[in-house]
């Protein structure tokens, strides 16, 4: 027995797991009541077990057998001769590319993500991991995590600390060349921070995590990096330099001499001034080589068209921490700050991050077709001279992590026709072709499977809600099994429009009410834990749904992370987006239900834009924005209950077979993953990076640096 534990402790220690249910279902079969509670971390199921109960049941689940199989199949993957990356990169493998992110989504029980920007950026790890793409990530461990969301007895969202515990997460000290545990240290405001410096594997990938919980800190510094996005702006300052600056230093002091830095977002912006003042410091540039250097070997991604979305920090606060930064690249800090200002010469307006990130990127991109075109336009003004068209920011969309987020009976059924090496051509649209010979009757019966699954869960996880509230308990229980199911599961912010079929409650009760064809609404999201307006929008729907007209057909459910939003992606029938275009950069959720076999019901905002042809979901409107916002969202909301009622909801009930299956709906299924799947997933999107943006980073070029 003590061996079996070592080989199970041994498939722990690298995070390959998480997108391997297989390896995952080894510790669920343990104990399937601690693996939940586990927050289905498998190293936390084998330290709380008792030794008899894994004795037994890894005798009566084969578990000996199955744990060989799984480290023989990781280590094959560890050492595979060829990779995509391999062919196409290899000449990164001794100079690998530079991850930087503020947050990162690997799985539900690391929570160091708060939404999207996370969520994808372990997606990018887990890709590049498959593609055998040299990378490393670099990013900062938030021990007490990110937060849980639960409402109180008025529908309020109370923020409580995410309970994890860091001793169940397979991170070891990162180790120099002597095999030294590496620390930094970082210059803040008249004092140094240190750090720790930790990783974990995903799979190929190194991650690499910056720790404050280091006996040199005071308890003010060690609580830096205590949650992600706490404090306020003097917090938020702090912890991006340790993120740019903490993390630079940390991959210098690993001996990792990157190709690219990938700078994720603009918090990480500051890593382009320390790389800079390293080689005026240490090879004698001047600062304007120096500078130029560093750009040419940077690509920075801006994940938002909102304006509130890009840090602003005070003059006079970015000026106190940016002095040590100024004095070792050797300038004056006005110019400094002049890097980061909208204006250079307006000494007194604030810094921000994404412009600093912007003059200093030689690439700039945004998330999509839609996005590259919204971030010309709304950052034309740091170019003078340029038309908005040439405006150097271009687009690689987004994609998802397939193995992440697919359903264990999706998997079965695509091996099954589409090839059992099918993710290894993910995006070749021959691969995804072969949908089209697949029996509706087979792909509506797997999807009935994951809809009844997740029906369950939802039924399970509102009674949860409701005992705790001291409400009533709905009965018959809520969600018909049999009816059209639509989610929406997103971050509540006003530009997201959650509330938008709730302007017109009669008609909504029509509409999920109907005697013939009734309709499920499922609702999930967070607010960030200091925006009342976005809680005051989870308030609003949560009451709402305390109308006895809508108690038994839409649902809210706490706490959306990626446990919740993976159970909701795989079962429902169709998904819902209904933001202000173009306020949305990408938005990937929907892309994970399309690989599920759901369908996407959306404006034309972010990759809908570029993806919808008529045939393979639905388009709320036609693209055009009215100059008022209240017109619009009144335009908008009228046109999305016509598109509910005139053609999804006959789509989903008519032209069924004697079994029951609805033919044109799984004809237009058949036509979004034939159409989608091999363009939104996240091999494509790496791909895109390295041929598009990192080779050309890593070769480097002679161009001018915008403008400062």
């Amino acid at each position: 027995m003590e061996k079996l534990i070592l080989k199970m402790q041994k498939l722990t220690q690298n995070l390959w797991w998480t997108w391997k249910p297989e390896v995952r279902t080894i510790f669920r079969d343990l104990d399937l009541d601690l693996y939940h509670k586990a927050h289905r971390n498998p190293m936390s199921v084998l330290k709380q077990i008792t030794p008899e109960q894994l004795e037994k049941r890894a005798a009566d689940v084969d578990v000996p057998a199955r744990v060989d199989r799984a480290l023989r199949q990781l280590q094959e993957y560890l050492t595979a001769p060829t990779t995509w990356g391999l062919t196409h990169a290899g000449a990164m493998r001794s100079r690998p590319i530079a991850y930087f992110c503020m947050e990162f989504g690997i799985h539900e029980s690391l929570p160091i993500y708060s939404g999207g920007l996370g969520i994808l950026a372990g997606d990018h790890l887990k890709s590049a991991s498959d593609l055998g793409v040299p990378l490393v990530g670099v990013g900062l461990l938030y021990h007490e995590g990110y937060t849980s969301q639960v409402l109180n007895a008025d529908f309020w969202q109370q923020d409580v600390v995410e309970p994890f515990d860091i001793a169940d997460l397979p991170l070891v000290p990162a180790v120099d060349r002597f095999g030294e545990p590496v620390h930094v240290s970082v210059e803040m405001s008249g004092r140094l921070v240190h750090a720790a410096v930790l990783e974990v594997k995903v799979g190929r990938i190194r991650l690499i995590l910056l720790d404050t919980r280091v006996k040199q800190n005071d308890p003010k510094d060690v609580a830096l990096a205590a949650r992600l996005y706490g404090g306020d702006q003097r917090m938020r300052i702090e912890q991006e330099l340790l993120l740019g600056v903490g993390g630079t230093r940390a991959l210098r002091a690993l001996g990792i001499n990157a190709s690219v830095f990938h700078l994720n977002e603009g918090h990480s912006a500051f890593s382009l001034l320390e790389r800079a003042r390293y080689r005026v410091q240490m090879d004698g540039m001047t600062p304007q080589q120096a500078l130029q250097e560093v750009a040419s070997a940077t690509v920075f991604t801006t994940h938002t068209p909102v304006d509130a979305g890009h840090d602003r920090f005070p003059a006079d606060l970015a000026a106190e921490h940016l002095l040590p930064l100024a004095e070792g690249l050797r300038l004056p800090l006005d110019e400094v700050m002049g890097l980061g200002r909208v204006n250079p010469h307006d000494h007194g307006s604030p810094f921000l991050p994404t412009v600093l990130a912007l003059k200093l990127s030689r690439r700039a991109n945004g998330v999509s077709a839609l996005h590259g075109v919204v971030s010309r336009k709304m950052w034309n003004h740091l170019y003078p001279g340029l038309r908005e068209e040439a405006v150097p920011i271009g687009h690689v969309t987004n994609g998802v992590h397939l193995p992440t987020w697919l359903a264990t009976e999706m998997n079965h059924l695509y091996e099954s026709h589409l090839g059992v090496d099918y993710q290894s051509s993910l995006t070749r649209p021959a691969t995804w072709s072969r949908i089209t010979s697949v029996s509706s009757a087979e792909i509506w019966e797997t999807k009935q499977v994951l809809k009844a699954r997740t029906i369950r869960f939802i039924r399970e996880r509102s009674a949860q809600t409701r005992a705790r509230l001291g409400l009533p308990e709905i009965e018959p229980a809520p969600l018909d099994p049999e009816a059209l199911t639509i989610g929406f599961a997103r971050r509540f912010v006003p530009y997201k429009r959650p509330d938008l079929l709730f302007s017109d409650l009669d008609r909504l009760d029509r509409l999920v009410n109907h005697p013939e064809r009734p309709v499920n609404l499922i609702f999930s999201g967070r607010a960030h834990p200091a925006d009342n307006t976005g809680k005051g929008l989870i308030q609003k729907v949560a009451k709402i749904l305390e109308d006895p007209r809508f108690r038994h057909r839409i649902v809210f459910v706490e706490n959306y992370n990626i446990h919740v939003g993976r159970i909701l992606y795989q079962g429902i029938d169709a998904w819902l987006n209904n933001p202000q275009r173009p306020l949305e950069a990408c938005g990937t959720s929907g892309m994970k239900v399309v690989l599920n076999g759901g369908l996407h019901i959306s404006v034309r905002d972010g990759w809908w834009a570029e993806s919808y042809d008529g045939d393979n979901g639905f388009a709320i409107g036609t693209g055009e924005i009215h100059a008022d916002q209240s017109v619009q969202d009144h335009r908008d909301a009228e046109d999305l209950f016509r598109l509910l009622e005139d053609e999804v909801v006959p789509l989903y009930y008519e032209n069924r077979n004697a079994a029951g299956v609805p033919r044109c709906w799984v004809e237009r299924m058949k036509n979004s993953i034939r159409t989608l799947a091999w363009r939104f997933n996240a091999d494509r999107m790496v791909q895109d990076y390295v041929e598009h943006l990192y080779l050309p980073a890593a070769i480097g070029n002679s161009c001018q640096m915008p403008p400062a």
